[in-house]
């Protein structure tokens, strides 16, 4: 592609801010010569990442020719490419990508980037990456496009998070990394990572794996950086890369790594979303390929992803929903009203009580002291905590001091006086009325007048439980999802009397736990568990009707839900998940079906619906089914679908008439932090739009029509 026609690509992005290039030039150390050390910086402070847009691949392309010159001329022996502190980029700006409106633009931004990345490997000499921080995406592309690399300890959030976000890895990374680290390797990061809630590598992991060739500490990682080039480009150091492969010699390795990434898509996305299979197709046929035909693939890849609902669906849902709405929550008081928190107290030292204790000693560092009806179990929950410190330091998450720290924080009493100085107290106890009332009642009698008290509920009035207190304005809903430790959605309840202070406390809490808020009205179950409540309600009401289980658990795969119904329901508890129903039925009626078979295996003490034969088949056992009652209305796999989609809307058209919470997006947000929605169908509320349940049931779409197709045309 010409010059001009770049040209014209960057002048679809006006307001790009761009990350400039800015080069110095270094005396490395011990003679070894001149070192020019691009560093990549959009001028801005750590607020706004260093993002990548075709004025700035103009601008790196034309002072990597400059260098070229320079080094054709004797004057540099090395080029380094760095980022400002934290980053050294974050990836290409998503909100940009959607000015790509044709498959010919989005070919050109593809392309631009490939030969500007080229560029890196005809210098003349040894061209490095010195990774400070976050590299995503593109922003790991020019790391592994540079012939070297080196990454510091304290980076954070190293990925090629392409697959999550709708996506290839499409400037080389899909060719130099399987070859760098190995096909397997390469599949976690391309594949397993980003559909794990994309989850990304630090800087230590990323040299374990083989990404970067040495690593440095934070402090002084530039300068420690450059001696090390200096002995690479003078021949002191040669660099071994142990886990590199090629695959003309181990093409089993790659035909295996490729059929374990296919497992991971079918077992996480039900093969729903087009970009993961694209990613392993490029990785398979790329095993015969050379570098200029995997560019051209992937360039054609790249420009057609860009095009595809699921992609547009997924920048709505990534960008508009988890990155601007989740960072600034609707509803939210101002945070200048906030409480400092300086001593936080649980109530309860069972499972939910101690993630919650361990969270919020690593997060705030503040004391935490657990209680509960016996030193035994107080004990057990300590130990838990501590024991799951120990892993972390086990797996070098945490240093040993920072172990140490957070076990001294955390601490167990049998008496409820140990709260008397804590400014929040939140119970994790039994999901049970009459207790969390009495609990609420004993933590008052004991705390001061300013300590705010939380419950974690999942399903229960925080407006009743706080009825009968003398300060029933200090209690707020503080609802984590399991685990703790993963789940990113806190669902923070507001009951009539919570005062403005209580909630802006909740939510400053919130960030600082590094959870994403969202404020819901104090209605049953609240908005996550609500809609799974409905959702599980259809399925087993048409099992019971007589639907064969296959049929049943499998009629929502056209979703992509990372799994099916029964085997949520199993992985929730099928005593904790028919708790929540009994909660929804007494509060809805019928609409919420109370499945007798269901309680029938749960009193038969049976964890799962499903088992597994000696091939890893689920099936379900005779005597199982021999205990239930079924009717004779069988449905196909369509009409339970049908029947899904419809009762989702009629319950989310519903919760938005009541004010659960503000809008759609919010519920939205909801199902993809809190249930795994997937990102590709754009949020539950477009999705219904799309396939026209909304309509159906409602006669209305929840968005307008030009906020539907931005987000999932």
């Amino acid at each position: 592609m010409s010059a001009p026609d770049y040209q014209r690509l960057a002048g679809l992005f006006p307001t790009e801010v761009v990350t400039h290039s800015y080069v110095s030039d270094i005396a490395l150390p011990g003679g070894a010569g001149t070192f020019a050390l691009i560093t990549l910086d959009n001028d801005v402070d750590h607020t706004r990442p260093t993002t990548l847009g075709p004025n700035t691949l103009l601008e790196l392309g034309e002072v990597l020719d400059s260098l070229k010159v320079r080094a054709e001329a004797g004057e540099i022996v090395g080029v380094g490419v760095t980022g400002k502190p934290h980053y050294l980029v974050a990836g290409a700006d998503l909100s940009a990508t959607q000015k790509l409106a044709s498959y010919e633009d989005g070919l050109a931004m593809a392309r631009l980037g490939h030969e500007v990345y080229g560029k890196l490997h005809t210098l003349g000499v040894p061209s490095f990456a010195f990774i400070n921080g976050v590299a995503l995406g593109g922003g790991l592309e020019i790391a592994l496009q540079s012939q070297y690399r080196t990454v510091s300890t304290g980076a954070g959030a190293l990925a090629l998070p392409e697959a999550f976000i709708g996506l290839v890895p499409g400037w080389g990374g899909v060719y130099i990394l399987p070859r760098l680290i190995g096909p397997e390797n390469a599949v976690k990061v391309m594949i397993e990572n980003p559909l794990s809630n994309n989850r990304t590598l630090s800087g230590p992991a990323a040299f374990k794996l083989g990404i970067a060739d040495a690593m440095f500490e934070p402090a002084d990682f530039v300068e420690q950086s450059l001696v090390w080039a200096a002995r690479v480009i003078t021949g002191e150091v040669a660099v071994s890369r142990p886990n590199a492969a090629d695959p003309s010699a181990t093409p089993e390795a790659w035909d295996a790594a490729v059929a374990h990434g296919r497992a991971v898509v079918e077992a996480r996305t039900s093969n729903a979303a087009p970009a993961p299979a694209k990613v392993l197709d490029l990785l398979e046929a790329g095993k015969n390929w050379t570098a200029e035909q995997s560019r051209d693939a992937e360039c054609e890849a790249l420009a057609e992803l860009m095009q595809t609902p699921q992609f547009h669906s997924t920048v709505y849902a990534f960008l508009d929903l988890v990155q601007k709405r989740g960072k600034r929550p609707a509803g939210a008081p101002d945070k200048k009203l906030a409480r400092p928190v300086s001593k936080v107290g649980v109530v309860g030292a069972g499972l939910m009580a101690s993630q919650l204790a361990l969270l919020f000693a690593r997060q705030l560092k503040v004391p935490v002291v657990m209680t509960d009806i016996d030193q035994a179990r107080v004990d057990k929950g300590v130990g838990y905590v501590h024991a799951e410190v120990d892993k972390l330091l086990a797996k070098k998450r945490i240093s040993p001091d920072a172990a140490n720290r957070t076990k001294a924080l955390v601490s167990g009493s049998v008496s409820k006086e140990a709260f008397s100085d804590a400014d929040f107290v939140i119970e994790a106890v039994f999901e049970e009325l009459s207790v969390k009332k009495q609990v609420f009642a004993e933590v008052e009698a004991v705390v001061s007048p300013e300590c705010i008290l939380a419950t974690n509920t999942s399903s229960l009035s925080v407006t009743e439980m706080a009825a009968d207190l003398q300060h029933p304005e200090r209690v707020v809903g503080f609802h984590f999802f399991n685990p703790v430790a993963v789940m990113p959605l806190l669902e923070i309840v507001r009951a009539p009397k919570t005062d403005d202070a209580v909630l802006a406390t909740a939510f400053v809490l919130a960030k600082a736990l590094k959870k994403t808020a969202v404020l819901v009205k104090d209605d049953a179950a609240f908005v996550v568990n609500r809609i799974l409540g409905r959702m599980f309600g259809e399925i087993t009401a048409v099992f019971d009707e007589g639907t064969d289980a296959a049929t049943a658990d499998n009629a929502l795969r056209p979703m992509g839900l990372p799994m099916s119904p029964f085997t949520l329901l199993a992985l929730v508890g099928l005593p904790v998940g028919q708790h929540v129903q009994e909660s929804l039925h007494a509060a809805f009626g019928e609409r919420f079906w109370l499945s007798k078979n269901s309680q029938k295996i749960i009193d038969a003490g049976i964890k799962s619906l499903w088992q597994k034969d000696e091939d890893g088949k689920p099936y379900i056992p005779a005597e199982t089914l021999a205990m239930l009652d079924f009717g004779n209305t069988p449905s196909t796999s369509e009409e339970v679908l049908r029947r899904t989609q419809d009762a989702l809307a009629d319950e989310i058209g519903r919760m938005l008439d009541e004010g659960v919470v503000s809008g759609p997006e919010d519920i939205d947000l909801c199902m993809i932090l809190g249930a795994g929605w997937p990102m590709h169908l754009g949020g539950i509320t477009p999705y219904l739009d799309r396939v026209g349940a909304s309509e159906r049931v409602l006669g209305r779409t929840f968005h307008a029509a030009k906020e539907t197709v931005s987000a999932a045309s």
